[in-house]
C-alpha cells in the first residue's frame, strides 16, 4: 500500500499545475531540475528527480501523466512564495493537500503535505528546484 501511495504522491506532484501572474517573484524561467523526497510515519521515500520547463505563468512543476485529475484552489503569489490547495482523485483514491514554494533565482525549497481520504498518515513530500538550463 505504502509504494501505492508513493507513486500516485509522485505523479501528484508532477501533475501540479495551473497558471497565474506572477510577475514579481524572483524567479528565473528555464529548465529546471526538480527532486521530491516523500516522509511519511517516519519513513523516508527513495526521492524522485524529473526535469520540468518552469515559466512565471506556470511556477508549479507538472506532468502529463494519466490517471488522476486535479484541482487547484486558493493559490496565492505572495512576493517570492507560492501556495495552494490541491484535491485529486487517482487510482490509489481521493487526496487532499497543500503546498508552499519559496523561490530564490534559480532554485527552490517547498513542501507538500497530502492525506488520502480515509488514511490517517500525512505524506510530506519536501522539494527543491534548481535552474540547469534554457527551455528548448
Amino acid at each position: 500500500m505504502l509504494k501505492r501511495l508513493f507513486t500516485a504522491l509522485v505523479i501528484l506532484l508532477a501533475a501540479v499545475s495551473f497558471s497565474f501572474a506572477a510577475s514579481g517573484s524572483n524567479m528565473k524561467e528555464g529548465l529546471w531540475e526538480i527532486t521530491s523526497t516523500v516522509k511519511m510515519q517516519g519513513m523516508n521515500m527513495p526521492s524522485h528527480t524529473h526535469t520540468q520547463c518552469i515559466t512565471k505563468n506556470d511556477l508549479v512543476p507538472k506532468s502529463s501523466q494519466p490517471g488522476q485529475e486535479c484541482t487547484i484552489s486558493d493559490y496565492k503569489i505572495e512576493g517570492n512564495t507560492v501556495t495552494w490547495s490541491i484535491q485529486c482523485s487517482t487510482q490509489g483514491g481521493d487526496m487532499k493537500g497543500t503546498g508552499r514554494i519559496t523561490y530564490m533565482g534559480d532554485s527552490f525549497e517547498g513542501t507538500m503535505k497530502m492525506k488520502m481520504s480515509g488514511s490517517d498518515p500525512e505524506m510530506t513530500t519536501h522539494m527543491s528546484g534548481r535552474r540547469i538550463g534554457d527551455c528548448n
